[in-house]
């Protein structure tokens, strides 16, 4: 449980920072005549990367002080 809560940990800020990143893995290949990202979609990854850190967060903190 704390090996994904790690993962989690360096995975949201990895999201938050770098979602050209993640746009590129994940949807680039669906279109030819995109470029980039679009703005909501770099608020929707964002946010997912903020969630993805404080979960991971709260998982470390269960898994170290709450055993």
């Amino acid at each position: 449980m704390i090996f994904m809560a790690f993962i989690l940990l360096l995975l949201g800020p990895v999201m938050f920072f770098k979602t050209d990143w993640f746009w590129r893995l994940t949807e680039s290949w669906k279109s030819e005549k995109v470029s980039g990202p679009s703005e909501l979609y770099d608020i929707n990854i964002k946010f997912g990367g903020i969630m993805c850190f404080l979960v991971g967060l709260a998982g470390v903190i269960t898994e170290l002080f709450f055993r």
